[in-house]
């Protein structure tokens, strides 16, 4: 899939997200069904913020010249291979630097999906344009391009689809 593909599957992705938002009261969003499991709003804002202060902070570093090549690991190559993250469950224990906080209106939502939106509109066409570039590590993924980063937060937002209807599904009891 190109960048422009990409980012349009990734518009109609947070269309659909920004849908869905219309019909939660905040009291929905901040909902936790069990201990140690996240909200729908600490979701909504997990892929915000992952987004722009991770995979869009490392496409800008992956775009400068001096920067390194490296490979992917085991699981990066069969994510970008699928073209997707398998339809399994990652959970992650509970601590202050990854767990999002409960949202504190929906409005912080929605700038900040539109935030993404703008910041993907902004950077598809230099990567248009861009060489392979340099790589910057995944925790998991291993080095990955500036391409590949656009790609991921694509597919992150596709992923975490099943967790949003799980979530919506324990809202309604």
């Amino acid at each position: 899939m190109n960048t422009i593909e990409t980012l349009q599957r990734f518009e109609e992705t947070v269309q659909h997200y920004l849908h869905e938002l219309d019909s939660f009261s905040l009291e929905q969003l901040q909902y936790t069904p069990q201990e140690g499991e996240w909200s729908l709003g600490q979701m909504y804002l997990h892929l915000v913020n992952s987004a722009l202060h991770m995979q869009l902070k490392n496409i800008e570093l992956c775009l400068k010249p001096d920067g390194e090549m490296g490979a992917k690991t085991e699981a990066g190559t069969a994510v970008f291979d699928l073209g997707g993250f398998p339809p399994v469950r990652i959970q992650v224990p509970p601590s202050s630097q990854y767990t999002p906080p409960q949202p504190t209106s929906k409005e912080d939502i929605v700038e900040g999906l539109q935030a993404v939106v703008r910041q993907m509109r902004e950077v598809e066409p230099v990567l248009r344009k861009s060489s392979e570039g340099c790589t910057i590590p995944h925790p998991r993924f291993g080095a990955l391009n500036a391409r590949e980063w656009f790609m991921l937060i694509e597919m992150h937002y596709r992923h975490h689809l099943l967790q949003k209807e799980r979530l919506k599904h324990a809202i309604a009891g």
